[in-house]
């Protein structure tokens, strides 16, 4: 996030798209609904009317893979009746930047893309001059946004609407991607990227390389590595080895048939993990890992602050911490490095990466701290680029609208979107075993409108069997007048549900699965 979680309660427009705040991050959803009841305006984009669409002054509900022809359409009105921030854009971008976007967008009149859009004129041109108009405009998105082929290019969409409006560098604005997992911006943060080392340092550039061989003693590869898609297709032609740490892809990643027998094929499984997680049924030695409650440390959070994690248990039974399981295999490995306390780590780690050097754990011992917080003497940075941008001057692109990779057909004739719901976190490793939760929510389910269901002759709680050119599931109808007639809506939580159906097409310059929109066929079972 550009801006800081408690400052959503502060802004006066709030333009949700691509995420279901209540259900997936409803601790910022409840500040959003607080900011409505204060005053703020709410602009909600998403192919289900979902629970916030019902508090919205503005709701836009389009098609799935259409945010960058909406996003552009809502820039093209801001440009066409003047109602860019002239000032902004003179400081913070470059002229003729400015003047190819302006071009481009005459292609995206918002009755151009209508068909692309299913979205009225009149409510984008609404929408618009509303964002506009607002000196205090937060952009709300999660995945919603990036799980398509285009998702890069989708943000790309977002930054040019809040550069044009001058909603970045500013309190009570910005860019806010929600994160939709406790600890993914601290696992960025650290080099859990394939491009990356810690603090988004480039594997490719030879300084940075140097720098890290100087600090570790060890030779190290210049070449950017792969992500966990590309590494399920080279089982088993190239990849022999694999170390699953926190992670259940046997039901997270797109097309499960796949990756199960990538699983299956590959030489050497380990997994590292609270519980026996369907992934971990495959593994070869299973590495039993502390919860948070038996392990220090810290988590970065979405608004990129660093807070600690106190041991309040002793571990159990054989459970070890994460970085104490690390440290033993690198000894084993010929690496002796010993840390005794993860604090040791937190200074090795200010010591490489700047955004991080100021964040000792003595100063976190309170709320913590957002990065960048350069020195011990910094507070931390509640909000980005507020004296310039980062990178110097704010970087306009013209994106294009493309369809998504797989169409519907007549074999196919249905869209699936997939997402979350309110009560199961991620795969259900830890949630699936909770009685409670699982009374509430235990069974997969599809989401279909009226009409689809009286098409197939099915009533809620009836089964269905869905396929798509991956692989078939049968799961429980729940009609709903919340989604369109040709889409269809799965939460991907359950291991014999949408990922099974999902595709591995990806954004070709972030490799992120387009796993928002696939083709499916739809029958009673």
């Amino acid at each position: 996030m550009t801006n800081s979680i408690a400052e959503v309660e502060n802004n006066n427009l709030i333009f949700v798209i691509g995420s279901n705040t209540t259900e997936n991050h409803p601790i910022i959803g409840s500040r959003i609904r607080r900011a409505k009841r204060k005053g703020a305006a709410l602009i909600v984009a998403d192919p289900r009317r979902i629970e916030l669409a019902e508090d919205a002054d503005i709701y836009l509900q389009l098609k799935p893979g259409a945010n960058i022809a909406l996003i552009n359409a809502m820039c093209q009105v801001i440009v066409e009746e003047n109602l860019w921030n002239k000032d902004a854009v003179a400081a913070r971008c470059d002229a003729d930047e400015f003047a190819d976007l302006k071009t481009h967008l005459q292609h995206y009149t918002p009755e151009s893309v209508r068909d692309i859009t299913g979205v009225d004129p009149e409510l984008v041109r609404r929408a618009a001059r509303l964002y506009a108009a607002a000196d205090g405009a937060g952009i709300y998105y999660a995945m919603g946004i990036t799980q398509h082929t285009t998702g890069t290019h989708g943000v790309m969409a977002l930054s040019n609407l809040a550069l044009l409006t001058g909603n970045i560098g500013r309190e009570n604005a910005g860019i806010n991607p929600l994160r939709g997992q406790n600890n993914v911006q601290g696992a960025c943060d650290m080099g859990c990227l394939p491009s990356d080392l810690p603090g988004y340092q480039k594997v490719n550039k030879p300084e940075v390389i140097a720098k890290f061989e100087a600090a570790w003693q060890r030779p190290l590869s210049g070449k950017i590595g792969l992500t966990l898609t590309e590494i399920m297709s080279l089982i088993p032609e190239k990849i022999k080895f694999l170390y699953v740490f926190g992670e259940n892809p046997a039901v997270s990643d797109p097309d499960t048939n796949h990756v199960r027998h990538a699983l299956e094929q590959v030489d050497f499984l380990v997994c590292q993990d609270l519980f026996l997680s369907e992934t971990a049924a495959y593994a070869d030695v299973v590495l039993p890992a502390c919860s948070f409650a038996e392990k220090d440390g810290t988590f970065t959070n979405t608004e990129r602050r660093v807070q600690r994690v106190r041991k309040a248990i002793e571990p159990i039974g054989e459970a070890k911490p994460d970085w104490v399981i690390f440290m033993e295999l690198m000894r084993l490995l010929g690496y002796n490095r010993h840390y005794s306390h993860p604090g040791e780590i937190m200074d090795e780690i200010r010591t490489l990466v700047p955004s991080y050097a100021g964040i000792a754990y003595d100063r976190i011992e309170g709320d913590g701290l957002q990065w960048p917080c350069t020195s011990t003497e910094d507070p931390g940075t509640p909000y980005l680029h507020k004296t310039k941008i980062s990178r110097g001057i704010g970087l306009l692109v013209p994106v294009d609208s493309r369809d998504p990779a797989e169409l519907t057909s007549p074999e196919y004739p249905y869209v699936l979107t997939t997402g979350r719901n309110l009560y199961h976190y991620h795969t259900r490793t830890m949630t699936g075993k909770n009685e409670g939760i699982e009374q509430l929510a235990g069974d997969s389910y599809v989401e279909i409108s009226p009409v689809l269901a009286s098409r197939l002759g099915v009533i809620s709680g009836d089964r269905i069997r869905l396929a798509s050119r991956r692989g078939t599931i049968e799961s429980n109808a729940r009609v709903t007048d919340i989604i369109d007639d040709d889409i269809v809506f799965m939460p991907f939580h359950y291991s014999e549900g949408a990922n099974i159906l999902t595709n591995t097409a990806a954004d070709p310059l972030c490799k992120i699965p387009e796993l928002k929109v696939c083709a499916v066929a739809v029958e009673k079972a």
